[in-house]
């Protein structure tokens, strides 16, 4: 059985019409005598939507009971025993009730794909798994339900169901997405227009990555490796030297001239990782990259022309920017044509600019002579070994050949320059081979005992002596070079693996790259000391009288100096010093992140302080005003009138003067505790209680009778460890915010259950409930989503209740209620989990009871 197609709407927030689109579609395809069926669909209250179902077939939901609560979900085998040409699914994301087949609605999209049905399905761009995060940052809130990106992508077809940010603000306010007393709220948060335009370009940029991957597979799939310019790609090549910032800055103005450009920095490093860059160049050309909105790429290649261009095509690069070449005009000259010239031959349609820099090749000037690899005390056993086995061998053999040897004799002392080359390196064995050429004339060619050579024979033998003996002198230098530098390469792999283990484990960034350059470059003490002469880390003991070497840290001004003391042998050589500049930017990087963190917290700690002032002063203009003026006026006319009253009118003035000082005094009150809660000094006691004890008496103190709620209380639920007194004041709080916003034809219910160690209290009501990705904001203090109406309190009453409920070592968390509402579930540790601390009644704050909790 072929497997079903999968068509998902992708839309950028609530209320765009993805739910709309998806019933218009079926309409269409039933209207074309296709089979279509409503599997699961969420109106959500909004009268178009639901019209749209209507000439639809609906199946039937399946009724799951769940702590004693009765719950509906999409029944996902008679969806599979119906068997339609294409079912419509509602909310991809969605988690099933528990006890159902599968725990997320995607994985029964899943299963009815496999039964060779197709699907239209709807998702939120902040339900999708990848993008979770940064719809945290843009919004601020955290969502519970996601999607992973895989399967999204797996679909058939994605289309944006799109709404400009501020039309869909003004199908808001019109009434068409929330009810009247939720708009204001909304538009205020998770509505605003730049939350809104944010959402929407990452919906468009995610559908964008996913067609361009789409691109991406169809040319892999049938090999074309011709660039197709649907968007500008720009390539960079980085080499680790200065010119990089240069190219990188070109690179980026040339993707920014179009829209959508993509700016890509790629370094070629050897196979052998021999090849020559510097570590700190690269690693903040890395960082300038990231900063101009590109990427940073490394792959290995021994050919870099190769390799730069197979990149390009890889990623489907329309342009790729190189630098001049650094190489003077002798060194081109000598080694023919270089990067620039190969790239431009083997770039095909790829448009190549070469930019030219400071670092350009302009000066006519000899290569130079590099030392050699291997250590000053081999190669002087080299040339020992030369001049004492060079005469040896000479007499050896002068004893024993006769006048027709001469092959047997050049090649033992072949022998001889290959064995010093391997002890010594090239100049040992130059050595070696010009004194066995002078030795062979001299002892074992015609005329003996001269240095002129009779047969042209002998004279071809001996140039190709002293030429193989070079070439082999020279191999073995360069094997001994790369060994080296292998080596090398490995230490310093492992000293950064060594330091970047450290952060990631834990430690300080600063402190520990200081710590390991010590141990790096066996030093006595390494210090970093700012420039206005505070230390900011240290380690060892730096020497007081010797004077360090002094490294200037920071980019790109110095804002530090790194000392390093008791360096072996008075300073670094050039491979130290490489590595010597790889972690002076890392740590450059770390203190620029440190500090950027710090101004972070203090940022985010003067917005929260502005933003519960700005709240406070709001409440204390609105809230607390309306009682205090209510009171003052009773008052005053009590006082203006005196004796002309009637006592029917004085009565009425004092019950309104009541009334209002007795809301200011709860206002107040509600004030000071939640202060006390964000302070961590609320007072609890703890002690075992009967949660229908506690339960009967909110509702007793509501004043609400059985027509208005529903009791069910379980009877062999044991004890629960609390605060008698706030418990009661949560429950109140849920049960008067529940009853304030359930329909006149539901009751409220409260239910009692216990899960394991753990008992619940449940307050259930069937009003127009909130959003799953607005729950986390009902907590928020100072606020009106849905928990209180508009007209009174200090929209503290849930903060407040959740304050208390983690005080007391429980949780307070937002549950949709099935077919509508929301319920809201305490949940408690029983008494007799605390053991015999149970019943101790302990007093304590809010950091002692998350310690009480701890042992309970």
């Amino acid at each position: 059985m072929a497997r079903g197609r999968l068509r998902v709407l992708l839309g950028a927030a609530p209320g765009v019409g993805k739910t709309y689109t998806m019933l218009e579609e079926g309409g269409r395809l039933a209207a074309e005598g296709k089979d279509v069926v409503v599997a699961v669909v969420e109106t959500h209250g909004r009268a178009a939507t639901a019209a749209m179902i209507q000439g639809l077939e609906i199946l039937p939901r399946r009724e799951i009971t769940y702590r004693g609560v009765q719950l509906d979900e999409m029944d996902l085998d008679a969806v599979v025993a119906r068997h339609p040409a294409v079912a419509l699914v509602d909310e991809l994301a969605h988690t099933n009730v528990p006890g159902s087949a599968n725990e997320k609605r995607w994985q029964d999209v899943e299963a009815i794909l496999d039964a060779g049905i197709d699907v239209i399905s709807t998702v939120n761009v902040q339900h999708i798994e990848s993008l979770n995060d940064v719809v945290q940052q843009i919004t601020g809130i955290a969502q519970q339900e996601t999607v992973p990106d895989a399967v999204v992508r797996a679909a058939e077809q994605i289309e944006v169901v799109d709404l400009a940010p501020q039309a869909l603000r003004d199908r808001l306010s019109g009434g068409f997405v929330y009810p009247a007393e939720r708009i204001d709220a909304a538009l205020g948060n998770y509505f605003r227009l730049g939350n809104l335009t944010a959402l929407r370009e990452l919906a468009l940029l995610w559908l964008a990555d996913e067609v361009d991957s789409a691109l991406n597979t169809y040319r892999a799939q049938h090999g074309i490796r011709n660039t197709w310019q649907t968007r500008e790609r720009v390539v960079v090549a980085l080499t680790g030297g200065a010119e990089g910032e240069t190219l990188l800055r070109r690179g980026a103005r040339i993707a920014a001239r179009s829209a959508g450009g993509e700016l890509l920095a790629v370094h070629v490093s050897s196979q052998d990782g021999l090849r020559s860059a510097a570590p700190g160049a690269l690693a903040r050309q890395r960082a300038l990259v990231e900063s101009l909105g590109g990427t940073y790429h490394q792959v290995v290649g021994d050919d870099v022309p190769r390799a730069l261009v197979e990149f390009a095509r890889s990623v489907n690069a329309t342009q790729l920017v190189i630098g001049v070449s650094r190489r003077g005009r002798l060194s081109a000259a000598l080694t023919g044509p270089g990067i620039g010239a190969t790239v431009i031959r083997e770039s095909g349609d790829i448009d190549v600019h070469i930019v030219t820099h400071a670092a350009a090749g302009d000066r006519l000037a000899l290569p130079r002579l590099r030392g050699g690899a291997l250590s000053v005390k081999r190669r002087v056993l080299g040339f020992v070994v030369a001049i004492v086995g060079g005469p040896l061998l000479s007499w050896l053999l002068f004893a024993v050949s006769g006048e027709t040897a001469i092959t047997a004799d050049v090649l033992a002392y072949q022998l001889l320059v290959v064995i010093v080359a391997l002890i010594g390196g090239i100049w040992p064995a130059l050595f070696a081979a010009v004194l066995s050429g002078v030795t062979l004339d001299f002892l074992f060619v015609q005329p003996l005992f001269t240095v002129t050579i009779a047969d042209p024979a002998h004279a071809l033998s001996l140039v190709l002596y002293v030429i193989i003996a070079i070439l082999v002198s020279w191999i073995v230098d360069q094997a001994a070079r790369r060994t080296r530098a292998a080596q090398r390469a490995a230490a310093e792999s492992e000293l950064l693996a060594t330091v970047a283990g450290s952060v990631v484990r834990g430690e300080s960034a600063v402190t520990a790259l200081v710590g390991r350059t010590r141990e790096a470059f066996r030093l006595t003490g390494v210090r970093l000391v700012d420039r206005d002469g505070t230390v900011v880390a240290t380690d060892g003991e730096p020497v007081p009288d010797a004077a360090p070497l002094r490294v200037p840290v920071g980019d790109p001004g110095p804002r530090a100096d790194l000392e390093l003391h008791g360096i072996p042998g008075g300073d670094l050589d050039a491979s130290e010093r490489r590595v010597l500049d790889a972690i002076v930017a890392q740590l450059s990087a770390a203190m620029e992140h440190t500090d950027l963190a710090e101004t972070a917290r203090e940022v985010d700690a003067l917005a929260e302080t502005d933003q519960v002032r700005s709240a406070l002063l709001s409440a204390v203009s609105h809230d607390l005003r309306r009682p205090l003026a209510a009171a003052v006026a009773a008052i005053g006319g009590l006082r203006a009138s005196g004796p002309s009253l009637s006592a029917a009118d004085r009565a009425e003035l004092l019950a309104t003067a009541d009334e209002s000082l007795g809301q200011l005094s709860t206002l107040v009150t509600d004030l000071l505790d939640v202060s006390r809660v964000q302070a961590g000094v609320l007072a609890v006691s703890l002690s075992p209680v009967d949660a229908a004890d506690v339960v009967a008496a909110a509702v007793e103190e509501l004043a609400l009778g059985p027509a208005e709620v529903e009791l069910a209380l379980d009877p062999e639920l044991p004890a629960l460890r609390a605060d008698r007194v706030l418990l009661q004041r949560v429950i109140v709080n849920l049960l008067a915010n529940a009853h304030r916003h359930s329909p006149p034809e539901h009751r409220v219910r409260v239910a009692t259950s216990r899960l394991g160690d753990v008992a619940e209290i449940r307050v259930v009501d069937h009003g127009r409930g909130v959003s799953p990705e607005r729950q986390g904001e009902i907590f928020a203090p100072f606020q009106r989503l849905g928990d209180t109406d508009n007209t009174t309190g200090l929209g503290l009453g849930l903060a407040l209740s959740r304050g208390f409920a983690e005080g007391m070592g429980g949780t307070l968390t937002p549950e949709d209620t099935p077919g509508g509402g929301l319920t809201m579930v305490v949940s408690l540790p029983l008494s007799h989990a605390g053991g015999a601390a149970a019943g101790a009644g302990d007093a304590t704050d809010a950091r002692g009871g998350a310690a009480g909790r701890r042992g309970a």
